[in-house]
Order: C-alpha cells, then structure tokens, then sequence
C-alpha cells in the first residue's frame, strides 16, 4: 500500500502502445479491447486519451507507425502488483518480450502512480524516459494538462515543449 493514500484515491497513468495486429483487431482495436481488459482485471479507467500515431522507435527501424493513447485508472495501491498485471494483459494479447525496440502487439508502461517515486522492484516511478518521448506526452497532456512531474517540477505542456520527435491526433479511443 502507498503510504498516506486511500486506495480508491490512488491514481495512476498508463500508456498503451502497439503496432502489430492480433487476433483480426489492427492496432486501434488492440488498445480499445486492452482499456477493456484492465477494467475487466479491476481497474477504474478515469479517463482516457484519443489515438495517437507516431513513427516507430527508434529512428530508422522498418516497423510499422505506432498508435498510442494513455489512460487514467484509479484504485491503484500496489506499484509491482500494478506492473504484473499489465504484464498479463500484454501477454493476453500475444506481447513476446524477447528483443528490446520489437514490433508489439500491446505495451502497457506505468507512466506515475500518485505518490509514488522511485525503485519498486523492476519498476522506476515515474517512468524513466516519459519526459521525452511526445507519443506519451501529448495523449497524457490530453487528459491531464495541469499533470506535474513529480521529480522535474514542470506540467506534461511544459516538458511536451522540450521533445523532438512527432505525434499525431487520429481519433477516440474506442
């Protein structure tokens, strides 16, 4: 349990990313049946982002565009628990992680958990390199502008200001 924190007040953000089909969905009905998934797993989406699109990573690989969105769930009290949850969602859609920068089906990052920084096993809160990757920032800046990082001390605008690299709006999240 995080200390100091009701269960039911504990919020956490969570990007989803892929670019690979699965079981006759493209990617944006992997991403639609995933946010499914993590409510079925008890989880309370509390918002979610629009699709995002952006050019695989990194730079120069031939995979397909990525489609990314981030969501907001709420009664979050365990980091690790968290983690091996979206670890068994990603397998449930097929996710090999075999080789680092693959082409994926699904990938669910913790990107923060309210009151949570630092090392929980595996796990790094907030996430290590969300402040410079625009395909997290702009779908988390949609659902949470005012969002701080809790080490860097500045909103997800601000630090979406200092990122290369491009992101486009596609659409809603089923």
């Amino acid at each position: 349990m995080l200390r100091g924190c009701q269960m039911s007040t504990v919020r956490a953000f969570i990007a989803l990313g892929g670019n690979l089909p699965f079981e006759g969905l493209d990617s944006r009905g992997v991403l639609a049946r995933a946010v499914e998934a993590l409510e079925e797993a008890g989880l309370e989406v509390l918002a979610r982002s629009g699709l995002w699109v952006s050019p695989a990573w990194p730079p120069g690989v031939d995979q397909p565009d990525y489609i990314n969105a981030v969501v907001e769930v709420g009664g979050v009290s365990d980091p690790p628990g968290l983690y091996e949850l979206l670890l068994g969602v990603e397998r449930r859609f097929g996710r090999d992680r075999r080789e680092r920068w693959a082409a994926r089906t699904l990938d669910l990052d913790i990107l923060a958990i309210e009151g949570a920084v630092g090392r929980f096993g595996d796990l790094e809160l907030p996430h290590a390199r969300m402040h410079e990757r625009a395909f997290v920032l702009a779908p988390l800046a949609e659902i949470a502008p005012d969002w701080r990082h809790p080490l860097l001390g500045l909103r997800v605008d601000e630090l979406l200001l200092g990122v290369s690299g491009a992101a486009r709006r596609l659409g809603e999240l089923g």
